[in-house]
Parts: structure tokens; sequence; C-alpha cells
């Protein structure tokens, strides 16, 4: 499978130079350059494919287990390897610290098969991966994902459905991301399937900042926005949108006006338990170790929590959660419309 990219930038760019990312940037070039630029790439897929989903996997020292569990994330890597999918989604917090050219070379060494076996790697930032000096953790970020063309904000069109990615550290709705998030959903059509979005930061959460059982977020004000503009935006559409999300270390499901909304956070980083609302769609608030595999047919995906648990030093996998989402029929939009 091959990747084709288109670049739009609303500066010329052609002076940046990774040597730079050393040099001290001032603020506002900065943030010039973190919203000038997004690429649009395009995936080779049939009509049925699959990819998985993962987040806050925390590449960083082995020996460091307060930070992440070494040994969970390696196991990871190795059964989404296995599953041999079109592509990775990664949902941030890919490394504890950004600007740590010591965390990246654990990625890279860690995830050496996925490079060996020409796995697509589509990345969001998180926090963690801006943590630090955000120049150096940026040129470390674009280093190892050269084909964004250093943005931060992408999308990638696959079939006839698209994935759109959003970096939660800049406003998702306003400034040029938000015209760029705009522009695109004006774009698609009644023959699209499935609008994936992928951002760090959750709309919604069973968590919150209490941390009842050691850990969780609350989630932001800019998020919930986010999520009532994308509900909004569903009402018009035919295609299903799926949202996948990390920043809390377990994993939830939540739906709300058509659009299901996935937090998969269990990627290795340190894991904690959380408290399950009402509305949260999976109810076990111990620890969930997770990726998701993603199977998408025509107008169904079929998406498959599959949980990892280590005992006794071996991996035990189970697949407690799984969900069929389904495209409606021009037909049955149609019908609907008249109603």
């Amino acid at each position: 499978m091959k990747t084709k990219w288109t670049t739009i930038s609303s500066l010329v760019l052609s002076s940046f130079l990774w040597g730079t990312a050393s040099c001290g940037w001032g603020q506002s070039q900065e943030q010039h350059l973190d919203t000038a630029r997004h690429v649009a790439l395009e995936l080779n897929v049939g009509s049925a494919y699959k990819f998985a989903a993962l987040g806050d996997t925390r590449f960083h020292d082995p020996a460091d287990s307060e930070v992440a569990n070494a040994a969970v994330r390696k196991a990871l890597v190795e059964a989404i390897d296995k599953a041999k999918p079109a592509f990775v989604s990664i949902g941030g917090d890919i490394v504890y610290n950004g600007e740590n050219k010591r965390d990246w070379e654990v990625w890279d060494l860690e995830t050496a098969v996925w490079k060996q076996d020409k796995l697509q790697i589509y990345p969001a930032l998180g926090n963690h991966d801006l943590k630090g000096k955000e120049a150096t953790a940026l040129a470390n970020y674009f280093a190892r994902f050269p084909e964004l063309r250093e943005s931060r904000y992408y999308s990638v069109q696959m079939g006839n459905s698209v994935m759109l990615i959003l970096d939660s550290a800049l406003d998702e709705l306003t400034g040029p991301q938000g015209d760029w998030l705009k522009g695109e959903f004006d774009k698609v059509t009644n023959d699209t399937n499935f609008v994936f979005m992928v951002f760090h930061h959750p709309p919604y959460t069973s968590s919150s900042d209490d941390k009842a059982f050691g850990g969780g977020h609350t989630a932001r004000g800019t998020e919930r926005a986010l999520g009532k503009w994308l509900e909004e935006r569903q009402q018009h559409l035919r295609a299903r949108i799926i949202v996948f999300n990390g920043h809390v270390h377990n994993y939830e499901r939540h739906e709300y006006n058509g659009v299901t909304y996935f937090v998969t956070g269990g990627g290795g980083a340190h894991a904690y338990p959380i408290p399950r609302t009402a509305d949260d769609l999976y109810k076990d608030n111990g620890i969930n170790y997770h990726y998701l595999l993603v199977e998408v047919d025509g107008a169904q995906a079929q998406i498959t929590m599959n949980k990892l648990q280590m005992v006794n030093g071996n991996s035990v996998w189970s697949k407690p959660d799984e969900l069929t989402v389904k495209v409606p029929t021009a037909k049955a939009m149609a019908a609907g419309a008249t109603r």
C-alpha cells in the first residue's frame, strides 16, 4: 500500500530546517509554524480493510515502571503486527517526554518490527509528545513521521472513508485548525461511509480530575464543544462519525446523537481504574490495557476491543467489547428526511 500526499501551506516554509529546532525559536514564530500547514494523505485500500487504534503508549525507559508498563507495550506492538492491519492510528502520548531523544529511541527500538513490516503509522499529538521544549519535541516527532511534512493536523483518505487527525493542543474549532476542520467536513459527500476522528483529549469520559481511583481527567470545555459540533454535523450526514481519543489511561465507549466515541488510552502508560458513569457503555472499571481493531467492509465497521492482561509474565487476551456501526443506505436517509 502506498501513501500519496498533498501539502497545503499558508506560508512559504522552505527556509525551515531541522537544525533550527535546537536554536530557540521565539514563541510567536513557533505558533505561526505550528498552525500553518496541513497535509492531505491518501492510503490505497480496497472496500475491505482493517486498522488498529490505540493511545498513550508512553515509550520511555523500560526500567521506569512508574511511567509505563514496558511488557504491556511490547505485547501490544507484537499483537498489532501479527494482526497485519493496513495502518496503526495512535491517539497521542506516544512517548513520555517529547523533548527527550532517548524516549524516541525507545520508540525506534520497540516498534522496529512495524518498520520492518512496512506498517503505516498515522499519529496524533498528545500533551506528553509536546513536553519540554516544544520546538525540540516537534522536531523529534516529525523526524519519525516525515510524510506529515510538519503538519500538526492532517487528513487521510482511504477508499470511501476519511480520517481527520487533530492536534488538541490547538483550538479545534477556531483559528487555522478550526477553519481546516470545517472545510474538511464540507467535502464529505453522500458517497462517504465513515469519518474517523482522532485527537488526544476526549469530549466525554467517565473519569475526572478528582482521580477517585488514582488517575483520570475531566473533559475540557474545548473538546466538549467539539463533541457538540460533531453531533450537529452528524445530523446532516449519511457518513457515520467515529471518534478515537486517549489521555485517560483506560477504555471507554460513549454514544451521543449518532456519534460513537472511544477512549482508547490503554496503550501501556501507567494505568488506573476509573468509575463508570451511566452513559459509559463499557462497565469494567478495572485496569484495561488494550488496542482496538477496526474492520471496515464497505458501509460497515466492526470495532473490537482486544484487552491484554499480564499473568505470570504471559499475555492473556480477551475481547470484552465489540460494536458494529452501519452506514444507512441513501434510500433510508431519504426516507428519514421526509418524516
